[in-house]
């Protein structure tokens, strides 16, 4: 089952957007994820500081 998720404080920082949303058991997770075509780069971090660095030294592969 997929977990509908309400995104929060939503920045972009170049082509990856950062956002804050509750899990499951209500606690914050933070998630980095690229929107350029065909890049697939998604991860959730359990600080907000961690989502921002990592939004900001990914390089998409293509």
């Amino acid at each position: 089952m997929t977990a509908r998720r309400r995104f929060r404080d939503v920045i972009r920082i170049g082509p990856v957007q950062v956002a804050t949303s509750f899990d499951g058991r209500g606690r914050d997770k933070h998630t980095a994820a690229c929107t350029a075509p065909r890049c697939g780069f998604s991860a959730d971090y359990d600080s907000r500081a961690a989502a921002e660095l990592a939004a900001r030294t990914h390089r998409c592969q293509i």
